[in-house]
C-alpha cells in the first residue's frame, strides 16, 4: 500500500520514498489510533502526514528513549542538531536525512511554517528541563509547541473550505485536546519519567500532589480523591473538545471522515479511564481493537462518498 500512495502523491525519487516509508512505518508502530484514522485520506494525502508524525515520534523519542549512557545535555545537543539539519533542509527545499527528507519534502510542497517545527522542538527541549507545571496557562504554553503546531502542520495537507487562518484555532484546539487525552492516560508513564502534565494547582482543589500519585503509581490504583481530581480534568478535556469539533467542518470534505475518526476514538479514551474507576495507574488506558475498527469502518463509507463528490475550490492536489 505504500507504493500506492506515493505514486498518488507524485514521489518518484528512490531515496525520498525510502524515509517517506521509514515515516510510515513509525506512524504505523507508536500511534496506532491516528494511524488507523489516516487510512481514511486520499492516498495522495497520506504520506505528507506521515512525515509529519515521523519527524514528531523521532525527535520525541531522542527525548523520551535516549540511547543508553546519553544524559540529558547529550540529548540537548541532538535536538539542537536535529534543528540545524530541519533548517538547513528548510532552506534549501532538500535533505539527505533519512527521516528529515520526508518532512522536508512536506514542508515544501505544503508551504508549512518553518516556525512551527521550531516551536514544536523548544516544547522538546522543556522536557528536558521541566517536570511539572503550577497552572494551566503554563501547561498551555508547552502544549502550544508540542500539540497546537502539530494540529496547525496537518491543516494544509488536509485542506480547507475556508481560509486557512479560520480553520486555524479550531485545528489548534484539536490538537491540544488529543494531548490532554494522552497526558491523563499516560499519568503513571510520566511519572515513572520524573514529569507531570497536570497542572498543580487544579489538582490542588483535590488534595492532590505529586506526592499521592506516585503513591498511587505504586499501588496500582487511585485514591478517591485521585479520582476527583482526574475526573475533573476529563470535563476540562471534553471541553476543549468541544471547541474543536466545529473546525472539523471547515476541512475538505475528503479529510473530514478522518479527523472526524480520530476525535471519536481519542475522545473515547476519556470513556475508558471513566470505565475503570479512573485507574490510570495499573496499565495503559486504550480503545479496543473491535471499537476502533467499527468506528473506522463506518467513517471509510463516508470517506469513500466524500472522494467521490464535487471538489470545492480550496482542495489541494
Amino acid at each position: 500500500m505504500t507504493g500506492r500512495e506515493l505514486d498518488a502523491a507524485g514521489i518518484t525519487d528512490p531515496s525520498l520514498r525510502a524515509a517517506y516509508a521509514r515515516c510510515r512505518a513509525l506512524n504505523a508502530r507508536h500511534g496506532r489510533t491516528f494511524f488507523l484514522a489516516t487510512r481514511l485520506l486520499p492516498p495522495a494525502r497520506r504520506p505528507a502526514i506521515h512525515a509529519l508524525y515521523g519527524f514528531a515520534r523521532y525527535a520525541d523519542d531522542l527525548v523520551d528513549e535516549p540511547a543508553a549512557g546519553v544524559d540529558a545535555a547529550q540529548t540537548m545537543a541532538r535536538l539542537d542538531g536535529l534543528e540545524a539539519v530541519l533548517g538547513a533542509g528548510l532552506r534549501g527545499s532538500r535533505s539527505e536525512d533519512p527521516v528529515l527528507a520526508a518532512v522536508v519534502d512536506t514542508a515544501t510542497r505544503f508551504g508549512i511554517d518553518g516556525a512551527l517545527f521550531t516551536a514544536f522542538l523548544r516544547s522538546m527541549r522543556m522536557d528536558l528541563t521541566v517536570s511539572g507545571y503550577p497552572t494551566r496557562a503554563a501547561l498551555r504554553e508547552y502544549m502550544h509547541g508540542s500539540a497546537e503546531v502539530i494540529g496547525l502542520q496537518l491543516l494544509p495537507v488536509l485542506g480547507t473550505v475556508c481560509e486557512p487562518a479560520e480553520a486555524a484555532p479550531g485545528a489548534a484546539a484539536l490538537g491540544r485536546a488529543f494531548q490532554l487525552t494522552n497526558f491523563l492516560r499516560d499519568v503513571a508513564e510520566d511519572l515513572d519519567r520524573g514529569r507531570l502534565y497536570l497542572p498543580a494547582d487544579e489538582l490542588a482543589v483535590y488534595g492532590v500532589d505529586r506526592t499521592l500519585l506516585a503513591r498511587c503509581r505504586e499501588t496500582g490504583r487511585p485514591e478517591p480523591r485521585v479520582r476527583r481530581a482526574l475526573a475533573d480534568q476529563i470535563a476540562r478535556t471534553r471541553a476543549v473538545y468541544d471547541l474543536a469539533r466545529p473546525a472539523i467542518a471547515l476541512l475538505h470534505p475528503a479529510s473530514r471522515p478522518c479527523v472526524a475518526t480520530a476525535c471519536t476514538l481519542y475522545a473515547h479514551i476519556l470513556e475508558r479511564i471513566e470505565a475503570r474507576d479512573h485507574n490510570v495507574f495499573a496499565g495503559r488506558v486504550s480503545v479496543g481493537t473491535g471499537r476502533r475498527l467499527t468506528l473506522a469502518g463506518s467513517a471509510l463509507t463516508r470517506a469513500l462518498w466524500a472522494r467521490a463528490g464535487t471538489r470545492p475550490a480550496r482542495e489541494l492536489p
